[in-house]
């Protein structure tokens, strides 16, 4: 349970005075979520989620803010921001930001059946076609995933650990982005980039609402299906990653197939992008790497094996397998 704030119930009282929402008639904590912390709020006018961002400022939110008004404009299935009495969407107590949300009826599901999974991966593509074109306010306070980006946060991952264990690290990473090769032609938007169980709902077995765009970010489209399905096969994982040789196969590219053929029925893939998949979830292995720098020796760890496999295999051969007949 992720509540790094408590809430009173004088506390929910004075930030629903702000609003013309009726008064309190009982509230909770929400128990998913692992950053932010979110409360269920029942008034004498409905029902509300109040989102209290922890670690985000004011402007990091307000792209979120616009964001969603612009998502919800056209149609798209995410929560609705209450405005407050002032019109405002954001409000702040006690010094970080807060938001009002509709609460959207629905349930999470952990294991989505095939067709779930075709709803999901639609109304990834549908969020994509909606934000290829926006030009996002307050872009430039999140943290739009890019190879400036990576060597920015692992800069300072490094500095912060400062052993020789992490500058070693630091000397392969900044190697393997240099690596990268990200033309700009590859089309950007809104990616979304979380899509655990937790921040998906459904209602009768059918999509309802993408929530939590907490990650969301203005990056390279192609991330968002990178996100979609993980590619490396289960038994390879943090704690058996060390069994496998190099030359093993630890990738399911028929999952990467059927995903991909499902998302092109609605968004379809330019040349640009097939050929730089690759890449792609190279940089995405990267982003994990950064979140876990401390993690492993520099000449052996968890995500440089993620990337020697890929190295293995080579960008023409990796094509050839995900888009090949």
């Amino acid at each position: 349970m992720t509540i790094k704030t408590e809430f009173s119930r004088k506390d929910i009282i004075n930030i629903l005075s702000s609003y013309y929402i009726g008064e309190l008639k009982e509230y909770q904590p929400i128990k998913s979520g692992s950053v932010q912390t979110n409360y269920y709020v029942q008034t004498t006018k409905g029902r509300f989620v109040i989102r209290y961002y922890e670690n985000r400022s004011k402007n990091s939110v307000l792209f979120e803010v616009h964001l969603l008004k612009f998502l919800k404009d056209n149609n798209y299935p995410c929560p609705e921001i209450v405005k407050d009495r002032f019109k405002e969407c954001m409000g702040t107590y006690n010094r970080k930001p807060y938001v009002v949300f509709e609460f959207v009826e629905g349930v999470h599901i952990e294991k989505l059946n095939s067709n779930q999974e075709k709803e999901l991966i639609k109304n990834i593509a549908r969020l994509h076609n909606i934000t290829k074109k926006y030009k996002p306010l307050y872009k430039e306070h999140r943290w739009n995933y890019s190879v400036e980006f990576c060597e920015k946060l692992a800069n300072l991952e490094a500095k912060k650990i400062n052993t020789a264990n992490s500058k070693e690290k630091l000397k392969w990473f900044k190697t393997q982005l240099s690596n990268l090769q990200l033309p700009r032609l590859l089309p950007k938007g809104i990616c979304h980039c979380d899509f655990h169980y937790s921040n998906i709902l459904f209602k009768d077995g059918k999509f309802n609402a993408l929530l939590d765009f907490d990650d969301a970010n203005y990056t390279y489209l192609l991330y968002d299906i990178v996100c979609l399905v993980d590619p490396f096969i289960s038994e390879f994982n943090w704690e058996t990653w060390k069994k496998f040789k190099i030359e093993d196969n630890i990738f399911n590219f028929q999952k990467m197939k059927e995903t991909i053929a499902e998302y092109i029925k609605y968004r379809p893939l330019k040349g640009v992008e097939k050929r730089h998949l690759f890449d792609l979830y190279k940089l995405s292995i990267l982003i994990d790497c950064i979140w876990f720098f401390e993690r492993g020796s520099s000449e052996n760890f968890y995500e440089r094996r993620k990337i020697e496999f890929l190295d293995n295999l080579g960008r023409e051969k990796f094509y050839e397998k995900v888009f090949d007949s």
